[in-house]
């Protein structure tokens, strides 16, 4: 496949059950052969997209002693801000060149989960940026439970499969800020290849080139969005549930042509993560004899923890 397909989330979410199963037919079938979907009819309305880019230029524009007041430790980049190049790809040294905050969870009705989880950090120079940020998660939230819906189905596991898995799960909205670049990066760019830890991601802002896909023959493919298109992608613990059926596909963020260098770029992704002891074994029905089961049994909690060290966010 040598493209991202494009689907209508109203398809799924509409009265007509030939459009809801088009839809799972479309994504299921997107996820086996690439691991990516274009999402159209998305919950994000416009204004929402623009006061939240609005929001997020303004703190990365802060003075930079004022965002390392909002850099916590010990929480290994799970809340706040995370400074630029701290994060590398498994297997790689440089660190990428980004900038990024993170946005968790919002628990209202579980007191142990909302004492697990870090608090989120109230940015006081900004009074908009957390009530901005808290109604793009949670939009984006939703938008990724029919998403889970449709690919239940498409699984043939009863269609709220996932709803309870995700329900005040350890889900992060990060917006990320690549700066603009003043030298000759000595092997960094600005996302090395990697492949997302969660269940699913939600991309905004892949709207101009940069973003790349690695298909199955190995190729880079460009994944550019259009303006009303959120980006999804499978991460590694759906990959693993499902015994790598719904593929979770390696991808970068390659840096601009030298004459964009001096511009900044921004995405924002919606990490779907579940509760911590969602058990992430192998589905039943993902394994035959031409696909026997590839993965040891493993909480999502303990797969987290695994991948943070690998990454160097935790100790």
């Amino acid at each position: 496949m040598n493209h991202i397909p494009s689907v209508n989330l109203k398809d799924f979410i509409s009265n007509d059950p030939v459009k809801k199963q088009q839809f799972v037919d479309q994504i299921g079938k997107a996820y086996e052969e690439i691991g990516f979907v274009a999402l159209k009819g998305h919950f994000l309305d416009d204004q929402l997209v623009d006061n939240l880019y609005n929001e997020i230029k303004n703190f990365f524009e802060l003075p930079l002693e004022t965002k390392h007041k909002y850099e916590i430790e010990g929480i290994g980049g799970q809340r706040g801000y995370v400074s630029f190049g701290k994060e590398s790809a498994k297997g790689k040294k440089e660190g990428d060149l980004k900038e990024f905050w993170h946005f968790g969870q919002y628990v209202d009705d579980n007191p142990a989960l909302a004492e697990e989880y870090p608090d989120n950090v109230e940015v006081k120079e900004l009074p908009e940026f957390n009530k901005v940020g808290k109604e793009a998660y949670q939009m984006l939230e939703k938008t990724a439970k029919y998403v889970l819906r449709a690919l239940a189905l498409y699984l043939d596991l009863e269609e709220t499969y996932f709803d309870n898995y995700i329900h005040n799960g350890n889900s992060i909205l990060r917006p990320i800020h690549y700066p603009p670049i003043t030298q000759e990066p000595k092997d960094a760019v600005r996302a090395a290849a990697h492949g997302d830890i969660n269940l699913i991601t939600l991309l905004m802002g892949a709207q101009g080139k940069g973003l790349q896909v690695q298909n199955h023959k190995g190729e880079w493919i460009d994944a550019i969005a259009e303006p009303d298109e959120l980006m999804i992608n499978v991460g590694d613990m759906l990959s693993r549930h499902t015994n790598n059926k719904l593929k979770s596909t390696i991808h970068r963020v390659v840096n601009p042509p030298k004459e964009s260098w001096g511009t900044s770029r921004y995405s924002i992704p919606f990490f779907m993560h579940p509760v911590s002891e969602m058990k992430l074994d192998v589905l039943d029905n993902c394994i035959s004899e031409t696909n026997p089961k590839q993965f040891e049994d493993i909480t999502a909690g303990e797969f987290l923890n695994e991948r943070l060290r690998e990454l160097g966010l935790i100790k």
